[in-house]
């Protein structure tokens, strides 16, 4: 910990329009956070801020990022310079392949590589899933967020389309007997779609120790002003029926957090479960990524700190859509996404591109070991 030194703060008020919702925006001393925009009651914002920013006299240690001598990072992020967000690697033998939210003409992006490092398009076009299903809103930049299961021989690729109809972002799958595809999606309607709850997205699988599958996903109430939680729910072995029922696992209530929390992911290690999910606004360098504990895959999960644990560095700002994955020597790694300062936002002409970062424990905190802290 570090002991907080009584110079005086700095507090500044502003505003900012998230998805049509105001927000004030409130920079206590290098410290930005996100508030409902109820200016009658800024004072006692203050004040609360204030007692939680003092209680203890001390703040959280800050992230360093920086690569102990004994992992020696010797390579540069991105690891590919061009749009690919949400992004996720699966590891099939020794090569990898990576998916990401569409791009252009593409529902899915999908590239390839065998050491992480260099990259090339794969699937038809650069595509790994080239149809939507009819229910589904085509080429209109809303088909996000895949994930890829890999079961014996057959690969399920988990997305997040418009629902037509509805006109709400919902999760569907498609099978594939390639990791690159073409995947197919024959369903008539979604896979998971909380339309009570705004709609679902953003689903990320993860597999136990024992091989049970779980899909974990976001209910999507930021778009209309609803309750927003992360969810998981068993699968059967092919990963294609839902079993039981959806948990919640974690909400939107830290300060930094505002106005949303997304882009699940989980992995064991230690005997305990880690869940890491991005918040902030995501077209902003203040978008991060944070964590929790959880007792098992449907929680409960219980937040361990107060900020978050992967946030902007250098030029390269807010990080997000984390996703877990491994090498052959079972080494953990974080996949990711980031902007490049000053082009924050696609309309600064910004790109979300392919970071990844080594994942190491200190106590009961992931550490993710980032070149880019040295790069600077």
């Amino acid at each position: 910990m570090i002991k907080h030194d009584w110079r005086p703060l700095t507090v500044k008020f502003d505003s900012v329009k998230f998805d049509s919702v105001k927000f004030d925006t409130v920079k206590f001393d290098s410290v930005k956070f996100y508030l409902p925009s109820l200016r009658p009651l800024r004072l006692p914002i203050l004040l609360c801020l204030f007692a939680w920013f003092a209680s203890s006299c001390t703040l959280p240690e800050p992230e360093t990022n920086v690569a102990p001598a004994s992992l020696a990072l010797n390579y540069k992020n991105p690891v590919f310079a061009e749009d690919f967000p949400d992004p996720f690697i699966l590891r099939v033998g020794n090569d990898y392949y990576g998916y990401a939210t569409n791009a252009g003409s593409m529902n899915i992006q999908v590239i390839h590589s065998t050491d992480l490092v260099h990259w090339t398009r794969v699937g038809k076009n650069g595509d790994a899933l080239p149809q939507l299903p009819k229910w589904a809103a085509s080429y209109q930049l809303l088909t996000w967020a895949p994930s890829v299961l890999h079961q014996d021989n057959q690969f399920v690729l988990y997305y997040v389309a418009r629902y037509a109809s509805a006109g709400r972002q919902c999760i569907s799958y498609g099978v594939s007997d390639k990791p690159d595809g073409p995947f197919v999606d024959t369903s008539a309607q979604p896979f998971i779609c909380q339309l009570d709850q705004g709609g679902s997205i953003d689903p990320n699988v993860f597999v136990d120790q024992d091989g049970t599958p779980y899909l974990l996903w976001k209910s999507d109430g930021n778009c209309c002003n609803l309750p927003i939680w992360l969810y998981s729910q068993q699968l059967s072995k092919d990963g294609q029926t839902l079993i039981g029922e959806p948990h919640q696992l974690i909400t939107r209530d830290l300060l930094w957090e505002v106005p949303l929390v997304e882009n699940p992911g989980l992995v064991l290690h230690g005997g305990k479960y880690y869940l890491i999910y991005s918040a902030n606004w995501w077209e902003s360098a203040d978008y991060a990524i944070g964590y929790a504990l959880c007792d098992t895959p449907s929680g409960p999960c219980r937040k361990v700190q107060q900020l978050p644990i992967v946030t902007s560095i250098g030029d390269t700002v807010g990080p997000g859509g984390g996703s877990f994955f491994t090498t052959p020597d079972n080494q953990l790694w974080m996949a990711y996404h980031a902007w490049t300062a000053p082009a924050v936002g696609y309309g600064a002409g910004g790109q979300r591109r392919l970071y990844i970062g080594r994942v190491t424990f200190a106590a009961d905190k992931p550490v993710i070991v980032r070149p880019e802290a040295n790069q600077r």
